[in-house]
């Protein structure tokens, strides 16, 4: 049964993206069929997975304003059982035209459910806000990560994004689930990484991933390569941090 997963916080600079190409990697390994939906006007997600954006004839775009089947728009990665549905530019204009739609909050769950049978996973990667475009993806998503920062802000917005979840569970989505908090950029070298890391935890607890994601130079590098941290480097601990997160999705997961 495909589960639909949406990457999302806010706040810009925590690892929505690293997470959800190198999560979506990490589990396609593992030989899950996982569809990354680049739902951010920026295209990082899709140069990540080393898609030129500008090329496309095709994408998240032309799905969400209803002009193309969602199917029609995917294109491959160069791992075998990982799928992208790109984004581009002009994704940057479907907030405002969704103003008036009808069933604007709806656009992607409609385009998204006949895709269920094909996938095992389907993780969105969300923009930093909470516009009309996370609000696609929460309202198609089965459940929620939200990747979190070992630094000083970490909870800034955090309350706000669950309460945002809340509403939404309350009024469009009853099934929305919080899978769980990855606490991301962790830097052992650090006390704050630890002090955040142990309020995060004691706050949050049993909602927070057992795994946790290290500051690494090369799940830095990555993204400019076009390559899945496990592509560039495997035995980073980058690479192996998201590997240990899909293992315990897998164990955990609903």
């Amino acid at each position: 049964m495909c589960r639909i997963i949406a990457v999302a916080n806010q706040k810009g600079g925590v690892g929505k993206t690293t997470t959800a190409v190198n999560m979506g990697a990490s589990l396609a390994a593992a030989e899950k069929t996982v569809l990354v939906i680049d739902s951010d006007p920026q295209a990082n997600a899709t140069s990540g997975l080393g898609v030129d954006a500008g090329s496309l004839a095709l994408s998240v775009y032309d799905v969400i304003i209803g002009s193309v089947p969602a199917r029609d728009a995917i294109v491959p990665t160069e791992l075998t059982y990982l799928d992208l549905l790109p984004a581009h530019r002009d994704l940057t204009g479907a907030e405002l035209e969704l103003v008036s739609a009808e069933r604007r909050e709806m656009r992607l769950k409609e385009a998204l459910d006949p895709l269920r049978a094909s996938y095992d996973f389907i993780l969105i990667d969300c923009p930093p806000s909470l516009g009309l475009l996370t609000l696609n993806a929460l309202c198609a998503a089965d459940a929620v990560i939200v990747p979190l920062q070992c630094e000083y802000y970490a909870l800034e917005g955090l309350g706000r994004l669950l309460e945002t979840v809340e509403m939404i569970r309350e009024g469009m989505n009853p099934a929305l689930a919080v899978d769980g908090i990855l606490l991301t950029m962790y830097d052992s070298r650090t006390s704050l990484s630890d002090q955040v890391a142990r309020e995060v935890r004691e706050n949050f607890a049993g909602r927070v991933f057992k795994a946790v994601i290290p500051r690494n130079v090369r799940l830095s590098e990555s993204p400019s390569f076009g390559k899945p941290a496990i592509l560039y480097d495997v035995r980073s601990r980058g690479s192996q941090g998201y590997l240990e997160l899909a293992r315990e999705y897998l164990e955990t997961a609903p």
